[in-house]
């Protein structure tokens, strides 16, 4: 835990619950991605690296391939253990994979690599790839297109700090990486549909940098928030439509 960033370690730790609430799942495109690009089925095994409360782990499921979640938050771990009890769940992070050499076919990061994006992970996931093996990379990414999403994202600017973030673009850099082949993207719409406690309020909340705030900054944001719930026509009513891109990335081990 100590290599993990303060952010994460805090905001995890404390938002575990919110997390698994106002984070969205992932379209049904794919899980036919991970099947035809990514190379999982029956027969394959699979380490999900920062698996967090297991959003993600249905899509890895269903393909039918052996799944591995590896997460470093203790929190995050209990819920994965109390939803996924049938699954191996491990502690470790990306840096020290509790996994064997070439022990898995794929090694996935959904909605977690930005915060890990270094050559010695890197190097551990090639480690722990068997040869041809694929790293996978997803990101549900929020429609900064729509004014209201724009909104939130305002709201939790000046909170950010040092926080790694997939919209920064920086965890590109360490791309191309040595005994990795050239990334290759597919993109999907997608959307978070439920009541707006859930789908838009709880969305922010469970952003690390924000679970991390003292009390006092937490409870500013949640007003901030709640005032953009109240204000906007689109987000009255039981049932409101939280629009995002998944964004997946796949390269291959090379020898």
């Amino acid at each position: 835990m100590n290599d993990i960033h303060h952010a994460a370690r805090t905001g995890f730790q404390r938002g575990a619950d919110v997390y698994a609430t106002g984070r969205p799942d992932y379209p049904p495109e794919i899980v036919t991605w991970l099947i035809s690009t990514v190379g999982l089925g029956p027969g394959k095994r699979v380490a999900e690296i920062g698996a967090g409360t297991g959003k993600f782990l249905p899509s890895l499921i269903v393909t039918g391939a052996d799944v591995i979640a590896v997460e470093p938050v203790e929190a995050m771990r209990s819920r994965l253990k109390a939803t996924y009890p049938h699954i191996d769940i491990r502690e470790g992070t990306a840096e020290a994979a509790p996994l064997r050499n070439g022990e898995v076919d794929a090694v996935v990061c959904a909605q977690a690599f930005h915060w890990f994006a270094n050559p010695l992970s890197l190097a551990e996931f090639r480690r722990v790839l068997a040869p041809g093996g694929a790293l996978a990379l997803v990101w549900n990414v929020r429609d900064q297109s729509v004014p209201w999403v724009r909104r939130l994202t305002e709201i939790m600017a000046p909170h950010v700090g040092d926080a790694p973030r997939h919209d920064s673009g920086r965890w590109r850099s360490v791309f191309p990486a040595e005994g990795f082949g050239p990334l290759s993207a597919c993109r999907f719409s997608h959307s978070h549909d439920g009541h707006p406690e859930d789908v838009v309020l709880a969305r922010v909340m469970s952003v690390s940098f924000i679970a991390a705030l003292a009390d006092r900054q937490r409870a500013a944001v949640e007003r901030q928030v709640r005032e953009v719930m109240a204000s906007t026509p689109e987000l009255a009513g039981d049932s409101v439509s939280f629009p995002y891109e998944t964004v997946a990335y796949v390269c291959r081990r090379i020898d």
